[in-house]
C-alpha cells in the first residue's frame, strides 16, 4: 500500500548535492498527497530559487517516487512560497550543518 509516509521515506534518498543532506531533512518537502488510484503529488521547494541543480533534484524526487511499486502518476510541483529557511530543517540536519 502506498501512503504519505512511504513516499516521505523514499524521498530521503534524494540529496541536495551542495549541502549533502536529503530533501526531507532539509525541510524542502511541503506536501505529499497519494490518491486512491496511487497517483502521487509532491509539493517541494529548494534552498534558493537560483539553485543550479533544481532540475536534477526535482527529477531525482520524481524518479524516487516512481520507484515505489504500484505508483501510477507522479507530479512534482516546485514552488517558492513560502520561501525556505534554515528553521525548516530537522534537528538532525541542523546538527550536521553545525547550526
Amino acid at each position: 500500500m502506498i501512503n504519505v509516509e512511504k513516499v516521505r521515506e523514499i524521498l530521503r534518498q534524494v540529496y541536495d548535492p551542495e549541502l549533502g543532506l536529503n530533501v526531507v531533512d532539509l525541510g524542502l518537502i511541503y506536501d505529499i498527497q497519494v490518491t486512491e488510484n496511487n497517483d502521487v503529488y509532491v509539493k517541494m521547494t529548494l534552498t534558493t530559487p537560483g539553485c543550479p541543480l533544481h532540475g536534477s533534484i526535482t527529477a531525482g524526487a520524481e524518479s524516487a517516487v516512481k520507484s515505489i511499486p504500484d505508483v501510477k502518476e507522479v507530479k512534482v510541483d516546485l514552488v517558492w512560497e513560502p520561501a525556505w529557511n534554515p528553521n525548516m530543517m530537522t534537528e538532525e540536519a541542523k546538527k550536521q550543518l553545525g547550526r
